[in-house]
């Protein structure tokens, strides 16, 4: 079977990009079929996550990102790069003759099913269907917003199917016919488990608005009166960094919350430290959650949407407080950092939730629904 993924890009080190990386490997390397990947803004980079050498990528060369110039101007430049792109895409998928050709919601998704080369047409989504909600600001903007969310609910009627990843975001789309949930694999498999004794919480994420480092920040000041030889380590990059730090120094928290760099060895992080947390505003399924309770790491989490309830059951194998709640957050976070027994009675049944996440398992729904799409 031939299958085609497009997306926007493949050299940043992004949750989309690494989930279908490791998908894509999986179905050349492991199921043996012929995978290409086509991008529109690969800038000639090489892909940030490792591919198969039996995947081919191309780029079409839209770059879309380079759009300068005032909101018209970039309009009118998108509107022409559309057809560019509609037009590139529509001559290479007529060359490939592809089985399956998978949209991962970029720019393609909106033209994608116009485009009769004889494939089955699928659209997958990594987000959750109101995130421009928790983004918008002022009446323009959430009128474009409602707007936008229309636009994108005519879109995916024209998919012969339309993966979501939790079974809440299912919900919110109102549970279409063409709609399947297929959560992503966790991408860490270990047999080790996380050291419930050290004094250490651990958060991994882009610093950005969506995460909501900043909350975590507030949650943090209250839990230090009582936790003071505790500390907090948030992993990652971000435009939003430096306002971050000058936070964290401006509330008197320098010698107890340490702004870390991305790095390789996260698994490592994970077990040397004995919570994790995640104050995200909204998700599509947290694979940093995932990754972190396969390491049987306790979780705080605020009950955004999507995925911290699709992944925790509140009180056995993590703890949900409600979006906002802050002092909630806090006394959640005290209430583990207090008690180590509890820490590893959680940890472990995190861990032992996730063998429903193995790459194995979540790769046999997928080739089970593309048998069924070819018939």
């Amino acid at each position: 079977m031939k299958i085609v993924y497009c997306i926007h890009f493949t050299h940043v080190a992004g949750g989309m990009q690494r989930v279908m990386t490791q998908k894509a490997n999986y179905l050349a390397d492991v199921a043996g079929h012929e995978v290409v990947i086509i991008t529109t803004d690969q800038k000639q980079q090489p892909p940030f996550f490792s591919l198969s050498p039996r995947i081919r990528q191309y780029d079409l060369n839209i770059n879309y990102s380079d759009n300068k110039g005032n909101y018209l101007k970039k309009y009118f430049a998108l509107l022409s790069k559309k057809r560019k792109h509609k037009a590139a895409l529509k001559k290479l998928l007529f060359e490939l003759k592809a089985d399956i050709v998978i949209s991962m919601f970029d720019k393609e998704a909106s033209f994608l099913c116009d485009i009769k080369d004889g494939s089955r047409k699928m659209l997958e989504f990594h987000f959750s269907k109101n995130f421009r909600r928790y983004t918008s600001q002022g009446m323009v903007w959430r009128i474009l917003s409602w707007f936008l969310n229309r636009q994108d609910e005519r879109t995916v009627r024209k998919f012969a199917r339309f993966v979501v990843l939790t079974h809440e975001d299912r919900e919110d789309w109102g549970n279409r016919a063409n709609m399947m949930v297929i959560p992503n694999p966790c991408i860490i498999k270990t047999d080790e488990t996380a050291d419930w004794n050290v004094r250490r919480v651990i958060a991994v994420g882009r610093h950005n608005v969506q995460k909501g480092f900043d909350r975590l920040v507030d949650s943090w000041k209250m839990v230090h009166r009582f936790y003071p030889d505790w500390t907090l380590e948030i992993f990652g990059e971000g435009d939003l960094k430096v306002l971050l730090q000058h936070k964290i120094d401006t509330l008197g928290l320098g010698n107890t919350i340490f702004l870390k760099s991305v790095t390789t060895h996260i698994t490592d992080e994970y077990l040397n430290s004995s919570v994790f947390v995640l104050p995200s505003k909204y998700e599509g399924l947290p694979l940093v959650l995932m990754e972190a309770m396969e390491c049987g790491l306790p979780a705080v989490a605020f009950k955004c949407k999507c995925g911290p309830r699709d992944l925790i059951e509140d009180g056995k194998n993590g703890l949900l407080v409600e979006n906002g709640d802050i002092d909630g957050f806090a006394k959640a976070l005290m209430k583990l950092m207090g008690d180590p027994d509890l820490r590893k009675e959680i940890g472990l049944e995190a861990k032992r939730s996730m063998a429903a996440y193995t790459e194995e398992n979540i790769m046999k729904r997928w080739e089970g629904l593309f048998r069924e799409l070819m018939g």
